[in-house]
């Protein structure tokens, strides 16, 4: 059975990796990652600290039920945000140590999305896609089986919105409209001129998603250079989503790391 000591270390091993330079997933203070610890509460990355430097210092501890009851709670200004991250911290001591911005959608996802950890980067060949004007056409159809396997049949798909309480907002939207189109949730959710969240139920299978997620990005961006992509049929992406050894596959992958 897992402590808190050991999912904070999984996490800090997941973060590191997304933010190794090498990887070009995030520089300087982009980006943020959260484990659940159990029905109550999670980790979530500390606003403003370095992926690629994490320790367990980097992260705090935060109420679910507080989270998520804000943001049924209406409109909210910058600093009532700002308390509310705070008065959800159930570490002990010093608020110092500020959730980030993005707490919000870390509970949504490991809630609602049901993940165990999550990991949002700014990849520069997703965001390359993500920025422009076919953003939401490059992303509408799956390529090849091996993005089915890992990163699932659709992507969920939010607009640019304002980071923090809006975008979680858009976000829960997004995954409510995945459940029902597709009766699970979202592996993968890309959000407009910002970046992506990958969601699994391991560190290995958040990193599995993005380093395909990466791979897909620069197909599409090749695929476009030769006059666009060739998406694969709706049975086809069924298909490969349901097939037994691709289901064995799935598992196996997911369960690494």
């Amino acid at each position: 059975m897992e402590t808190p000591e050991s999912i904070v270390a999984r996490l800090v091993s997941l973060t590191a990796e997304l933010g190794d330079p090498r990887n070009d997933y995030a520089i300087l203070g982009e980006g943020n990652t959260s484990a659940r610890i159990d029905g109550e509460s999670f980790y979530v990355k500390a606003s403003g600290a370095e992926m690629r430097s994490a320790d367990a210092s980097s992260f705090t501890r935060v109420s679910f039920r507080k989270i998520l009851a804000f943001l049924d709670g209406g409109p909210a200004t910058d600093d009532g945000v700002g308390k509310a991250l705070l008065d959800a911290k159930l570490d002990a001591g010093s608020n110092s140590k500020k959730p980030s911005v993005e707490t919000f959608i870390h509970a949504i996802a490991l809630t609602l999305g049901r993940a165990a950890f999550v990991g949002h980067t700014h990849p520069v060949a997703v965001n390359a896609v993500l920025c422009s004007a076919k953003a939401r056409e490059a992303f509408g159809g799956r390529l090849f089986p091996d993005e089915i396997v890992v990163c699932g049949p659709a992507y969920a798909f939010v607009p640019y919105t304002d980071p923090g309480l809006p975008l979680a907002i858009k976000v829960r939207g997004a995954i409510e409209d995945h459940l029902r189109a597709h009766g699970e949730p979202p592996r993968v959710i890309l959000m407009q001129n910002h970046g992506m969240i990958a969601l699994g139920s391991s560190p290995g299978q958040v990193l599995m998603i993005t380093a395909m997620m990466v791979k897909t990005a620069r197909i599409i961006a090749g695929a476009y250079a030769m006059g666009g992509p060739a998406f694969l049929a709706v049975e086809s992406v069924n298909r490969i989503h349901t097939r037994p050894d691709e289901l064995h596959r799935r598992k196996v992958l997911a369960d690494k790391g």
